[in-house]
């Protein structure tokens, strides 16, 4: 009975009109909504691209300051010596 009912609904000219308005409706509200995930899913790429930066900055310098620390207690000794810190 149902298929018999859109069969006939299909039959109708400014039916078809109608369901393919709807069709091309739903497809463009689909296409925002994926529009808009897709730029929530860069925007959070983007923060953490951000935050990984700022953690490799903090890390190099980290690697910097271990390079220029002292190797011994003499090294710690001489340094105030020499005038450093």
């Amino acid at each position: 009975m149902l298929g018999t009912m859109l069969a006939a609904l299909f039959t109708r000219p400014w039916a078809r009109r109608i369901i393919g308005a709807a069709l091309a409706a739903l497809t463009a509200v689909l296409f925002l909504f994926n529009l808009r995930r897709a730029g929530e899913r860069a925007g959070r790429a983007a923060e953490r691209f951000e935050t990984l930066k700022a953690v490799t900055h903090a890390q190099c310098q980290m690697l910097e300051e271990a390079a220029r620390r002292p190797r011994s207690r003499d090294d710690l000794l001489d340094r105030p010596r020499d005038g450093e810190f």
